[in-house]
């Protein structure tokens, strides 16, 4: 297991109202309050980024000097061809994670453009998908 890793996690749009909004799906927690208990959990180091800008995540995952990045892309995964050939173009390893299991929710939220260039995908076990991502790359 590596636990000298540098990781990113970057965050789309609406997830900083994580707390906040559609509770029921997205639980009661912030993101902010999740992360503090996430670095006591894991040997990684975690640095976080969100934007609700789709430039700003594309320049954010461009800049990025990391080992790995968890990436939940929120509406624009199934929307943006613009983070897609991003993460293609990157040399950096991306996992993509949703809260939600978005397969089980609306049908336009079935299709990923980004899953096909990442190394895999968590999605349904809530905050712990962050956690789950985390410890995938330190596996691998």
């Amino acid at each position: 297991m590596n636990t000298n890793m540098n990781i990113l996690i970057i965050n789309g749009p609406n997830l900083n109202l994580l707390g906040q909004r559609e509770t029921t799906v997205y639980g009661e927690k912030s993101f902010e309050d999740y992360l503090e208990e996430l670095k006591t959990r894991v040997a990684a180091r975690i640095t976080y980024f969100q934007s609700n800008v789709e430039g700003e995540l594309i320049n954010a995952l461009q800049a990025a000097q990391v080992d790995g990045i968890v990436f939940n892309a929120g509406g624009y995964t199934h929307t943006s061809v613009a983070l897609r050939d991003c993460i293609a173009a990157i040399q950096i390893p991306v996992i993509e994670v949703h809260i939600s299991n978005v397969v089980a929710r609306e049908s336009f939220r079935h299709t990923s453009l980004i899953a096909p260039v990442c190394k895999g995908c968590i999605v349904g076990f809530g905050l712990a998908s962050y956690e789950i991502a985390i410890n995938a790359f330190m596996l691998h």
